[in-house]
C-alpha cells in the first residue's frame, strides 16, 4: 500500500469537510464562502474591506465577486471608513447577523461533534501539528528562492 502524504491528507480532509458545509449551506440558499465571509466580518464595528482576504486566506477578485453577490442579497454594506477616507467598511445588515448567527450554529455544531469523538490530548496534537505546518509555511522553510531557482 501506497504511503499517505501530509499534503493528501490535508486536502482530502479539508475538501470533505467544505464538501459537508456547502451541503449544509444550501439548505439556507447559501454557500461555505458566504458562511465564512459572515463569521470574519466583526459584527459589531465592521471590517475594512481591505483586510478581510488576508484574513480569509483568499484572493481579492474572488473576495469581490462574493462581496457583490452578499451586497445584493442583502447581508451586507459598504461604509466609507471614517478613520481612512479612501477606504471602505463592511457591515452586516440585520439579515446579515442573522445569516452569521446560522453560519456559527454550524461551525459550531461540527466543533461539538468532532470533539465528542477526540480525547483532549488528540486535539491538542491536532492542533500542535497545525501550529507547527502553518509555521513552518510562514517561515518560508519548504520552498524559498534559492532552493526553487537552483
Amino acid at each position: 500500500m501506497q504511503e499517505i502524504t501530509i499534503d493528501y491528507a490535508l486536502r482530502a480532509t479539508w475538501q470533505s469537510v467544505a464538501r459537508m458545509y456547502n451541503e449544509e449551506a444550501k439548505k439556507f440558499g447559501s454557500t461555505m464562502a458566504v458562511g465564512f465571509t459572515l463569521l470574519s466580518i466583526d459584527p459589531k464595528k465592521g471590517t475594512p474591506s481591505t483586510s478581510l482576504g488576508p484574513k480569509m486566506g483568499m484572493e481579492a477578485t474572488s473576495l469581490s465577486r462574493i462581496l457583490k453577490s452578499m451586497e445584493e442579497k442583502g447581508l451586507i454594506e459598504r461604509r466609507p471608513n471614517p478613520d481612512d477616507g479612501r477606504g471602505v467598511l463592511i457591515y452586516l445588515t440585520p439579515f446579515g447577523l442573522e445569516k452569521r448567527k446560522d453560519s456559527k450554529d454550524v461551525v459550531l455544531k461540527f466543533n461539538e461533534v468532532v470533539k465528542e469523538q477526540l480525547s483532549q490530548e488528540q486535539l491538542n496534537s491536532f492542533f500542535e501539528v497545525m501550529d507547527t505546518i502553518n509555521h513552518i509555511v510562514a517561515e518560508k522553510k519548504i520552498f524559498n528562492t534559492e532552493t526553487t531557482t537552483k
